[in-house]
């Protein structure tokens, strides 16, 4: 078992964990079992011990009771998985009677001379007993993933079945027919997918599976549109041509989330991931630092063949016409340097062989820095320069020259003028193209190289896609429906470079080591981190009395960051934004606490003000979240949760000011201390009172929404939320729905096809 809940794998080796919902209901079931079996390490206990271990027995026998009742009741819907559920139940019923009865007070022995009681002395049965439980839970835990699975697979074919009557419609009335039946379809499949996409432990298939729904949603408008203008132009080689492509999108992306849900891979899907040059120098790097541990593991050659495979990835960056000479030679050097500092280091190593050293050697060390120096100067050369032609793109291209020239090119029937600006939009696309690809090299991480793949793969579809479509504008230039269709791949143009842009603002974050991978809030202070203002302030440490001083409002902190914390721990989404980003400003705030108390991480007040900078930066992403949360609520949910926003906006604005604000002199600093400290609590006390309403706002919304039964009503909640400004819905990529409020925009139009 990959990740075994009681850290022994040999339970069950045929059961991996891939759901967090899995997991997360397997916790407490091992927290309660490990309690049980340390105990058994003494067998004497008072009665007190005995009560409260026998209190744990029984409620471990009463949970799986109830659990198993649920899991029954699952099998008998379920004909495919009856045997198999039905015996995984009866081994867990059967382990917590096991557990009852071993936890048992009237199996206890009589009380001994001092007054305590010899109890739970079979180890062996209680270690074998919850072996079994766990197993047992966590098979019927996977066979209930199962059904989530089976429901995902049965509503893509739903959505493929639809899709192939719908290519093949010849009239509008049955067009509007089944694509009404089609939109249904694909509300259902997006919260299916919505849910398992935030649910999959694997970061690397979150990533695919939100491309893959990123696709089917601006696909979905595409289809429309495209369609539309198919029926209206049957004849017309360019609309086909659009149409075609747009389908056969829809059904790659529909393919891939199934592959990514059932992990099968299609006869072209046998290819990893492009090698990167990220993950290139990661690998170098822990190959040249082991070598402080043992000098013999592989052959020296090995070091510089390695290095010169990260080298050959670099033509990447070196033979593109965009860039500039300064930009090769500076690459071409490096490259060069690090190869002189590996052959330093290779013949250090083997002269520490050849007079068979143990460690490495004083010659081998300060080879072994220099080595890593360069090539990390390497990678921070090809970030700049990756991440600046991005830049630089993302200001020419936001303008949209190309486009705008096209649609008028096309409403005046122009063709040549059509076939003058594709090709300007071409060679916009081959460079949108090669820097993704770029920043793909440079990403950090493998999710966000996955986006760059996406967005790559994206721009070098819709591009050709764009041209298409403005050659049947230009042969029918008053067709309103050609024109319309135009607009729909040119919006999504527009909205992939936006997606562009936050790409390219996370992949920063993670270079400049402002991101973890799961939890912001451990980028604690480092040198060479604190803002240009703070550089030129003397750190100041607060004596005994300050910190006396400081005591009351430290204690205020922890008693917040610590409900807080158990608000979080109420929510069923324990990935949703909200709650990460209010877990992330708990934990800020708790370590301010202890830099109160003269402990912790941070040991000067500039540490303290560096952290109250992150954490006001954390609370305005938390803004955000919840401005992007409220889009989906009434008017008088949204009132409430937009009016404490404001407040914690305001808050968070003055905490940075104030932090970012220089002082001099002992009393002004702790002034600064002190008006920073009772901003973060008053930062926690509104997060406080937003998070109860949230959650209860969420699962109702949830609820709703996974009935399916009703679509309608979620509809018409999307209907009464005011549009989402593009910054927004930037950050709102994990919401379970696509773009359904403008696809029945649309659906509302198609009857007003004009009749030319």
């Amino acid at each position: 078992m990959a990740s075994s809940p009681c850290g022994n794998s040999n339970f069950d080796s045929g059961l991996e964990i891939k759901t967090r919902s899995v997991e997360q209901t397997l916790i407490p079931l091992v927290s309660q079992i490990t309690t049980l079996i340390n105990h058994k390490d003494k067998p004497k206990k008072s009665e007190r011990t005995q009560a409260a271990i026998h209190r744990v027995g029984q409620a471990v026998s009463v949970a799986v009771g109830r659990f198993v009742a649920v899991g029954e009741a699952i099998a008998t819907e379920n004909q495919e998985l009856k045997d198999e559920m039905g015996q995984a139940c009866f081994e867990a019923r059967r382990a917590g009677d096991a557990i009852a009865q071993l936890t048992d007070v009237a199996s206890a022995l009589p009380a001994q001379s001092d007054g305590r009681v010899t109890v739970f002395s079979d180890r062996t049965g209680m270690v074998k007993a919850a072996r079994l439980l766990l197993s047992s839970v966590t098979k019927v835990l996977v066979l209930a993933d199962r059904i989530v699975i089976k429901q995902i697979i049965t509503s893509r074919n739903k959505v493929l079945v639809t899709l192939d009557h719908l290519e093949r419609v010849s009239t509008f009335q049955e067009f509007v027919q089944i694509f009404s039946q089609f939109g249904n379809e694909m509300v259902e499949f997006a919260h299916l997918t919505g849910d398992r996409q935030n649910d999959l432990k694997d970061e690397k298939k979150k990533a695919r599976m939100a491309a893959a729904r990123a696709v089917l949603e601006k696909c979905t408008m595409m289809l429309l549109t495209a369609s539309k203008t198919c029926l209206r132009h049957p004849d017309c080689e360019s609309a086909r041509i659009n149409k075609d492509a747009v389908f056969h999108r829809m059904r790659c992306a529909l393919e891939q989330v199934i592959e990514i849900v059932t992990e099968a891979r299609s006869c072209g899907e046998n290819k990893i991931l492009p090698a990167s040059i990220y993950n290139g120098i990661k690998d170098f790097k822990s190959g040249v630092e082991c070598l402080r541990e043992n000098l013999y593991s592989f052959a020296p050659q090995s070091m510089s063949s390695q290095l010169e495979a990260l080298v050959e990835r670099t033509e990447d960056f070196t033979d593109s016409a965009y860039t500039s000479h300064e930009q090769r030679q500076a690459i071409l050097g490096l490259c060069q340097l690090a190869r002189q500092d590996t052959q330093q280091l290779v013949h250090a190593w083997v002269e520490a062989q050849s007079v068979h050293a143990k460690e490495a050697t004083e010659d081998m060390e300060v080879a072994i820095l220099k080595t890593c120096q360069s090539v990390n100067d390497l990678r921070r050369e090809l970030h700049k320069v990756a991440v600046g032609r991005a830049s630089d793109l993302l200001k020419v291209h936001g303008e949209q020259l190309p486009l705008r020239a096209l649609k008028a090119a096309g409403a005046e029937g122009n063709l040549e003028a059509v076939a003058e600006y594709s090709r300007t939009l071409t060679e916009q696309k081959e460079q949108l193209v090669e820097t993704c690809r770029l920043l793909g090299h440079v990403s950090g991480t493998e999710p966000l190289e996955i986006t760059c793949i996406h967005a790559e793969e994206t721009f070098h579809v819709i591009g050709p896609q764009i041209i298409s479509a403005a050659q049947t504008l230009a042969l029918h230039p008053s067709s309103k429906i050609a024109k319309e269709n135009l607009e729909v791949f040119c919006e999504a143009w527009e909205s992939q470079l936006c997606d562009m842009a936050l790409l390219l603002r996370e992949i920063n974050d993670v270079f400049e080591g402002r991101r973890g991978d799961k939890r912001p809030y451990l980028s604690l202070p480092r040198p060479g981190k604190h803002s240009a203002n703070l550089k030129t302030a003397k750190p100041v440490k607060l004596d005994a009395e300050e910190q006396t001083s400081m005591a009351k409002l430290g204690l205020e902190l922890r008693l917040l960051s610590s409900d807080v914390d158990t608000e979080v721990e109420k929510w069923e989404e324990q990935e949703h934004d909200i709650v990460r980003q209010s877990q992330s400003l708990a934990s800020m705030a708790y370590n301010m606490h202890l830099f109160t108390r003269g402990e912790g991480l941070l040991k000067t007040t500039l540490d303290l003000f560096h952290q109250a900078e992150v954490l006001s930066e954390e609370g305005l992403q938390l803004c955000s979240s919840l401005r992007t949360f409220s889009t989906q609520l009434v008017d008088e949910e949204k009132a409430v949760v937009m009016t404490e926003m404001e407040k914690l906006v305001a808050l968070c604005q003055q905490l940075q000011m104030g932090a970012k604000t220089p002082v001099q002199g002992k009393t002004a600093t702790f002034q600064k201390v002190d008006s920073s400290i009772q901003t973060t609590r008053s930062i926690l006390t509104v997060v406080l009172s937003l998070l109860p309403f949230c959650n209860k706002l969420n699962r109702k919304y949830k609820s709703e929404r996974s009935s399916l039964g009703s679509p309608q009503d979620w509809r018409e909640r999307q209907d009464e939320s005011t549009p989402v400004k593009e910054d927004e819905a930037l950050n709102n990529k994990n919401s379970n729905g696509f773009g359904v409020k403008s696809l029945e925009q649309h659906m509302a139009g198609l009857n007003l096809l004009e009749s030319k």
